[in-house]
């Protein structure tokens, strides 16, 4: 299975962040191939509406063809760490390939983003800076790995 994060950020800002360096690190460890994609809205001008649209045009375009796309959103299905290796487990043993999981900017993600989802899905009840949030699920996509291979990372 391949892995996207298409995320809205400025390319580069976090190279030598603590935050950076546990992306690298969970990025290390997974098996899977990740590409983390930043897009940046250059426009200005224009409400929180229009800026969502902006972005998520920009999110959408690139992402590998027929990709599960996930979008992360506050109001998302919170799932435990095994429900959610078991979903990525399933998509995996239904022969999708590529999973994308989509990171609005500050004002969240377009409803467009949302309709396109599979899944959306909550990391946590409590807002997460955006690169916090690429940690969390870097490191719950770790932990999938361990439970669908019995590695000893997940303990019950």
């Amino acid at each position: 299975m391949k892995i996207t994060i298409a995320c809205v950020g400025r390319a580069g800002r976090a190279k030598h962040d603590a935050a950076q360096s546990l992306i690298d690190d969970y990025r290390s460890r997974l098996p899977w191939p990740v590409v983390i994609r930043e897009v940046e809205d250059r426009k200005s001008g224009g409400g929180a509406i229009e800026r969502r649209a902006r972005e998520a045009a920009l999110l959408l375009t690139g992402l590998p063809k027929g990709a599960v796309i996930v979008a992360l959103d506050e109001k998302g299905k919170s799932l435990t760490s095994r429900q959610f290796a078991e979903t990525l487990a399933a998509w995996r043993d239904g022969g999708e390939q590529d999973v994308a999981f989509l990171i609005g900017g500050a004002d969240g993600l377009d409803k467009a983003v949302l309709a396109r989802a599979r899944l959306v899905l909550s990391l946590s009840a409590m807002t997460w800076p955006h690169l916090l949030a690429r940690v969390l699920l870097l490191e719950q996509l770790y932990r999938a790995w361990s439970l669908q291979t019995g590695h000893p990372y997940h303990r019950d």
